[in-house]
């Protein structure tokens, strides 16, 4: 056996043994890693050996050319064995050759799925501060944190990696980076990388590891049963410490009883040899536990992202928030879980975001990753179908409540819902936006995975949609709809698939008008119109006229953006026939002015003019004085591009009496700029200046950012 690696704070006392984990609790899914005090045993021979891997000459290197990408070195070993405590350790000495930061991302789901690519590149954009379009495909985004890395000296660890598809395409072109890879095996199809392959840890660490739980008096007195309960846990440190947390729960047993009873426990003959210690471990901890709680902890194992809060602990178990509270307490103790950013000695789980704030949610957790498997083994063998359905609900409902309140909190004192979640409990309230917001950022990978959670299961289809419904508004309320544009973009598109499985068709075209928006804003237009033609279908068989014409005008505008003046023209057409038939007038005049923008582009002025004088009398008859002056200024652009500037200086004028009742003193100036340069293409210079001396004295002098409306 090799050296162990694992970390801890001092202990308070010789009897109360640290819970500080390996990893930094800085650590963050996709961002960066900082360092934190504590003490790391073992794993020597290993650090050594890694650290000669980074100057080792690689197969691009011999032939004197320089690599041309980063070293990547591999981390090898099984869940628990302490594989992502070694990164850690290594990312600690080696931060600080590394200016630019060190960026930590975890490649694995908690029910061990790989994450995908693109999920992975966006965070890690995320964390470097890069803006990445909605809806971008995998292939754009690894892009983008290839040439984001490419400039800068950073360390990128890439923890629980499946294969190294997962890997290879984040690798930045760049020597001066260096990546960390975990993994359970070689990642093959990566070249020139030594995976650095750990195993269990040996007797003496182990002891010292197991002293920090049971103090040294238990160890000291049975120093035989000590090295038995190692040779119990096969040296797994995950393992080790699970059943060090159970002895320091009981100050009265011995470390000798322990052995005994992990000696007892059959084995599972159809898990690995190699997991069969952690797995004996884990289930002396969970059969010691009052029923309730051991049920508790079996349910964590449906927490979406493996993170779990107070709130979702009682959701879960249908029991008390502070009930709840304790319990998770009680398994961080016992090193069932961790705190989310830091993590527990033998934990493969990834990271995610730091806890945010929120109402009595209290301290977020995360289930580690090595014990994952047993926790939902463990469910289907001891809960009823039913019983499982019921608590996934409970825990959806309840994010529900507390995401309705997350963006009601953001509405004026007063408001209809700010009315409403005054009568929610106590527990389910925000104290103000800004913990709101903090609750909301803190918990986002939470409640992103609780929707894809939700769209999964199949039968809470009315569930989900309430639920990704309420995480939209919560996110657009305190984020915007540019910032949170990304997750957006995967929230209509779990809508797209609940709206398509069941039949949904006004949903389905909801759904797609909203994606093919956030293509369209994204230079996707292409893309759009295939959207936009597919809402339009779907809105037809859902019989939803503004879902039709909204969709109609979407295709013309696509058409527009592609520069297609004729089917652009004729799909403005149809969508204002769809308004005229239904009396829509404001949708009436703006599609008249967006059938003349198109004319005017394809140099059909007589078209254009009587499209712009149509817009401009529904504007009228609106009362939107604003719009009718603007509409009017288009007809005087088109009359002077007819060549009939003296119509031109005429309309225009018009233009800026309407834009005076309407009392916008800033259109007002830009229309008469634009009769500033009317008159001066006719030759009255003079009259042009006193246009332009008025337009200023409207705006202070300051004229400089107007734009001809």
């Amino acid at each position: 056996m090799t050296d162990q690696a694992v970390d801890f704070e001092e202990p308070s006392s010789e009897n109360r043994p640290s819970q500080a984990g390996p990893v930094p609790e800085e650590r963050t899914g996709h961002g960066i890693v900082g360092a934190v005090g504590g003490r790391f045993i073992g794993r020597q021979r290993e650090l050594q050996a890694l650290r000669a891997d980074i100057e080792r000459a690689g197969l691009d290197t011999i032939s004197g050319r320089k690599a041309p990408r980063a070293r990547v070195l591999l981390v090898a070993g099984r869940p628990g064995s302490g594989r992502t405590a070694l990164a850690a350790e290594l990312t600690r000495r080696l931060a600080d050759g590394y200016p630019d930061g060190v960026l930590w991302a975890g490649l694995a789901e908690p029910g061990g799925e790989p994450v995908p690519v693109d999920r992975t590149a966006r965070g890690l954009l995320e964390a470097l501060g890069a803006t990445a379009p909605a809806g971008a495909d995998e292939d754009l985004l690894t892009e983008m944190v290839r040439e984001a890395l490419a400039v800068r000296r950073c360390l990128l660890v890439l923890d629980d990696a499946a294969d190294a598809e997962q890997v290879d395409p984040l690798l930045p072109d760049n020597p001066e980076c260096l990546v960390v890879a975990v993994s359970q095996g070689p990642l093959t199809g990566i070249p020139d990388v030594r995976p650095c392959t750990i195993g269990g840890m040996d007797a003496k660490s182990a002891i010292e590891l197991l002293s920090r739980f049971t103090g040294s008096v238990r160890v000291t007195v049975d120093p035989q049963a000590a090295e038995s309960l190692v040779e119990q846990c096969g040296g797994q440190p995950a393992a080790m410490m699970l059943v060090g947390g159970w002895l320091a729960a009981r100050p009265q047993t011995s470390v000798a009883d322990a052995t005994r009873q992990l000696h007892a426990r059959s084995d599972d003959p159809e898990a690995p040899v190699g997991a069969r210690p952690l797995a004996r471990a884990f289930r002396l901890v969970h059969d010691s536990l009052p029923q309730s709680a051991a049920r508790l902890l079996r349910l964590l194992a449906l927490a979406p992202a493996g993170r779990v809060d107070a709130h979702i602990a009682s959701a879960l178990a249908g029991c008390s928030v502070s009930a709840a509270r304790s319990a998770l307490a009680e398994f961080a103790a016992l090193g069932l879980l961790h705190t989310a950013g830091g993590a527990a000695e033998g934990d493969e789980g990834a990271a995610g975001e730091p806890a945010g704030g929120g109402p009595a949610g209290g301290e977020l957790y995360e289930v580690p990753g090595c014990l994952a498997p047993m926790l939902r083994a463990l469910v289907t063998e001891e809960e009823r179908p039913a019983e499982v359905q019921l608590a996934r609900a409970r825990m959806l409902e309840r994010t529900v409540r507390l995401l309705q309140s997350c963006r009601a909190v953001t509405e004026p004192e007063g408001s209809a819902a700010r009315r409403r979640i005054a009568g929610l409990p106590r527990a389910l309230r925000f104290p103000g936006a800004e913990a709101a917001g903090a609750w909301l950022e803190g918990r986002r990978s939470v409640l992103l995975a609780a929707a894809r959670i939700a769209v999964a299961d199949g039968e809470l289809d009315t569930l989900a949609r309430r639920l990704i419904s309420a995480l939209v508004r919560a996110l657009v309320a305190h984020r915007g709809t540019e910032p949170a544009a990304p997750e957006l973009y995967g929230l209509h598109q779990l809508v797209l698939d609940v709206a398509v499985r069941r039949g949904l068709h006004r949903e389905q075209a909801a759904a797609l008008l909203n994606l093919a928006d956030l293509d369209a804003r994204t230079g996707r237009t292409e893309d759009a119109l295939a959207r936009y033609r597919a809402a339009l279908d779907a809105g037809r068989c859902g019989n939803d006229p503004y879902a039709v014409a909204r969709a109609m005008e979407s295709v013309g505008g696509a058409h527009q953006e592609l520069g297609d003046w004729e089917r652009a023209a004729d799909w403005y057409g149809r969508a204002l026939s769809q308004r005229l038939s239904r009396g829509e007038r404001a949708d009436e005049a703006r599609l008249y002015g967006r059938l003349g923008g198109v004319h005017t582009y394809a140099g059909r002025y007589g078209e254009a003019l009587r499209s712009w004088r149509a817009a401009a009398a529904g504007y009228r008859r609106l009362g939107d004085l604003p719009g009718h002056a603007r509409a009017l200024s288009e007809a005087a652009r088109v009359q002077e591009y007819a060549g009939r500037p003296e119509e031109s200086l005429r309309t225009c004028e018009e233009a800026v009496a309407w834009a005076r009742r309407a009392g916008d003193l800033r259109l007002q100036a830009a229309l008469q700029l634009r009769l500033a340069d009317t008159l001066e293409r006719l030759g009255d210079a003079a009259a042009a200046g006193l246009h332009r001396a008025a337009a200023a004295r409207l705006l202070g002098d300051d004229v400089s950012g107007l734009r001809n409306p």
